[in-house]
């Protein structure tokens, strides 16, 4: 864990499950590094997974595509697919649907305008809007 974070660059927060290869020593560690720990919930085995998939998905959809220099940059590029996740990509879990509704969005009874195209995060991915 000390390697890990070298200089004193822990992240704020440690996710991790509840397996024991995880001793008092880690947590010892973790929390001297001022990272608070934060254990996925016993009797929740979906917890680790729905983490992994996001992650896996963060990985395929923008980072396997680009070329991080920064830190700044890096963080800047998944704050815009975070938001990208959100309010424009349809996922599979819920019907298609997108997680966070937009509130100015159209109904498909009036949906008899020409849709268009924004590129989000330089054109990596779109989000589609019904045109006024």
């Amino acid at each position: 864990m000390r390697e890990a974070t070298p200089y004193g660059q822990a992240p704020t927060y440690l996710i991790r499950d509840n397996d024991g290869k995880f001793g008092s020593c880690f947590a010892r560690v973790a929390t001297t590094s001022a990272m608070k720990v934060l254990k996925t919930p016993y009797h929740a085995p979906r917890a680790n997974a729905i983490c992994e998939r996001f992650l896996r998905s963060v990985r395929q959809d923008c980072l396997d595509h680009l070329l991080i220099l920064q830190e700044r940059q890096l963080q800047r590029i998944l704050k815009a697919y975070v938001t990208y996740f959100n309010q424009a990509r349809p996922h599979q879990g819920i019907a298609q649907q997108i997680p966070e509704r937009r509130r100015s969005a159209r109904s498909s009874q009036d949906a008899r305008g020409k849709v268009i195209a924004l590129p989000v995060m330089g054109g990596l991915h779109y989000d589609y809007h019904w045109a006024a």
